[in-house]
């Protein structure tokens, strides 16, 4: 069953990561889906933040896949493939050790190589309530 959260603040999307992933405990991979300017990496700022990442998350565009150390010592792996052209290029990078490693895989963009993801990927979508600057992003996953 889908849940529907509504955001009304950058501080309450550390709330919405842990019930995310209090939701999905034994889950790795998430897929990130919004339009451009949604909050995808602003959101992964703060899942990081949640699972104590010895990192402050950056945007991955130019470089497809950021890793991140945990507290825990495990990794976290924050991808972005917006700018890749075809599904060779995530199989290229290696996209099928890092989704089978056991470790969190968060990618944004994700539709775009939607082909290669495991059926047990939760996906998580970003939507505004309005089409105003400052609205309300919905989160359903």
């Amino acid at each position: 069953m889908k849940e529907r959260v509504v955001c009304s603040s950058e501080e309450e999307l550390s709330l919405i990561a842990g019930r995310i992933l209090k939701k999905y405990p034994s889950q790795r991979i998430f897929a990130l889906n919004g339009p451009m300017g949604i909050g995808k990496t602003t959101f992964m700022i703060y899942l990081c933040r949640y699972l104590k990442s010895k990192n402050i998350a950056t945007s991955p565009s130019f470089s497809i896949v950021n890793e991140y150390e945990l507290a825990n010592g495990e990794r976290l792996y924050h991808f972005d493939f917006y700018r890749i052209k075809n599904l060779q290029e995530a199989i290229a990078i290696g996209l099928d050790e890092y989704l089978y490693s056991g470790q969190y895989c968060f990618i944004e963009w994700a539709e775009m190589i939607e082909a290669l993801l495991p059926p047990e990927t939760i996906n998580i979508k970003i939507e505004k309530e309005t089409e105003k600057e400052d609205a309300k992003r919905i989160f359903t996953f």
